[in-house]
């Protein structure tokens, strides 16, 4: 048994404070809320913006939305589509197919279609049931000051809500987090750089909502056309969206107009009479990522830390990640089990992480905005000739591994997202998350996974509040029955007698053997800065 000493909140008015109220700082102050810490939540404007931006998530959001309540299978603000996503020529031929279509590794599909006003008010009306989080809506940062203990953050009312010489004030936090978009405070004031890939491309988003029914077949397809590059995707429940490339040439205000997007919607059917235009705008696709996203006792996350282009739909799912990996590691530090250099590793992980799809959506657009007619030939000629050669079998979504971090770089699957599967556990019958819990989860297969530390890291496991997890197959003993043998499948692919889960569903450490998992669940605590005070040390 060991205790920790937890810092004094004497003096300060929030462990943390979040800057930026979307959904990105609402899952943050969500997650903080539910253990216990003390939030402000400063959001810029009083009302919630109510047009869509984001529409669509990834089974590894799926996962995390299931651990506050929200079902992406059965939820009347999401839904999916049982089909590929297909990239086609002018002449409606196919160039690439993308398999958008099957269930995940991690035990969700791959892809789900959204909007986002229902569910930041769904996470809003979350974070108003927990009472240790206070919003501060219509405020905005004006200064932050941050030294060895805290941050002192100044406030003032949005002048453009309230006029110039509106309201200020101070609260000082023990943290400070900036998930204040693209043009974030928090990052300019920590004098934080970018590096930007130098990747502009002007696109039209057109959100539509059809009267009656509005079938498109494909759902989700990609019309490479040179003569005008177009998406053409679900909006969630009874809505579309259409993005158009804005030419060389053309004019921004011009093909924003209303007239000028029923123009473009004609051919698909749509006209004023059997469809709203919910928004017409044209957004600068960019890419850059911030090149730290930590600094003292802040840090930044979302559209603060990361732009990237929208064609892998990984730009709010990313800024989600960084909430989750955010989230467990500020509760650790917070309970005084874990030093602020923890932090460290939220900028080595992450960054790596999101590069990897930055890089990826603008190796997409390469392909996908391409306005020369020869160029585009070319692009399609090689692109069908890949696409026969492997008997138009559709690619796979890609698996992504983190930076450096809180993880064993020499064992199976580490630093990647866990395979997750159905199990039957305390009466319950679900997937395992639901069904057993999130956390730090030390699963063995067949084998009791605490028999296999030693007495000192089963109390470290156990201070991390830490399960352990026998999984075997019906009719064997164990803690989880292992329904679909799901977990013997993966396990036995790599090698592995153990896995050792983190809170954010990645993997920190698998091991064939007690001897290795004792080795590299040492490796992982040792990664985690444990600030563990012994009883005797104490007396």
């Amino acid at each position: 048994m060991s205790v920790f000493t937890t810092p004094a909140t004497q003096g300060f008015d929030a462990d943390v404070a979040i800057v930026g109220g979307g959904p990105v700082g609402t899952l943050l102050a969500i997650l903080l809320g539910k253990s216990g810490k003390r939030v402000t939540l400063i959001e810029r404007w009083s009302g919630a913006y109510d047009r869509p931006r984001a529409v669509t998530y990834d089974h590894e959001i799926a996962r995390i939305l299931a651990t506050l309540g929200i079902d992406s299978e059965n939820d009347s603000a999401i839904n999916y589509h049982d089909e590929l996503y297909y990239w086609k020529d002018a002449q409606g031929e196919n160039l690439q197919i993308v398999d958008w279509q099957s269930t995940s590794a991690s035990g969700w599909r791959v892809r789900y279609w959204f909007n986002q006003p229902e569910l930041e008010r769904r996470l809003t009306r979350i974070a108003d049931t927990l009472p240790n989080i206070k919003q501060m809506r219509g405020w905005q940062g004006i200064a932050l000051a941050h030294d060895a203990e805290g941050v002192e953050l100044s406030l003032q009312r949005n002048p453009e809500e309230a006029g110039p010489n509106s309201e200020r004030r101070t609260l000082r936090a023990k943290f400070v987090v900036g998930a204040d978009g693209a043009n974030s405070f928090v990052r300019e004031s920590l004098g934080i750089e970018n590096e930007d890939k130098g990747y502009f491309f002007d696109w039209l988003i057109l959100d539509m909502i059809p009267k009656g029914d509005y079938e498109m077949k494909p759902a989700q397809w990609q019309l490479c056309d040179h003569k005008r590059p177009t998406t053409i995707v679900p909006g969630g429940p009874g809505r579309r969206r259409w993005e158009y490339m804005v030419l060389p040439g053309e004019s921004v205000d011009e093909i924003q107009k209303p007239e000028r997007a029923w123009e473009l919607l004609k051919p698909w059917g749509l006209t004023p009479e059997n469809a709203e235009l919910e928004r017409s705008a044209v957004y600068r696709f960019q890419a850059r990522w911030a090149k730290t996203w930590n600094k003292g006792r802040c840090a930044i996350a979302g559209d603060a830390a990361h732009l990237m282009p929208p064609f892998a739909g990984e730009g709010m799912c990313a800024g989600l990640r960084d909430a989750l990996a955010l989230g467990w590691r500020l509760n650790l530090i917070l309970d005084g089990k874990s030093g602020p250099e923890l932090l460290d590793s939220y900028t080595t992980e992450r960054l790596e992480h999101v590069k990897h799809y930055i890089n990826f959506s603008q190796e997409l657009g390469k392909i996908i905005c391409i306005s020369d007619e020869q160029e585009a030939a070319e692009r399609d000629a090689r692109m069908k000739a890949d696409l026969a050669a492997r008997n138009n079998k559709p690619v796979p979504t890609d698996v992504c591994q983190l930076g450096h971090g809180v993880w064993c770089a020499d064992s199976a699957h580490a630093g990647e997202l866990s395979v997750q599967g159905v199990v039957e556990a305390g009466g319950k019958r679900d997937r395992f998350d639901q069904a057993v819990g999130r956390g730090w989860v030390l699963i063995g297969l067949n084998a009791d996974p605490a028999a296999a530390l030693t007495p000192a890291q089963r109390e470290q496991l156990a201070l991390l509040d830490g399960m352990a997890v026998r999984i075997g197959a019906p009719g064997t003993v164990c803690d989880a029955v292992d329904v679909e043998g799901t977990y013997a499948k993966w396990m036995d692919a790599i090698d592995a007698k153990y896995v050792l889960l983190r809170p954010d569903f990645y993997v920190a450490a698998t091991a064939s053997s007690p001897e290795k998992l004792q080795q590299r669940f040492g490796t992982v605590m040792s990664q985690l800065h444990l600030h563990a005070i012994r009883e005797e040390a104490v007396a």
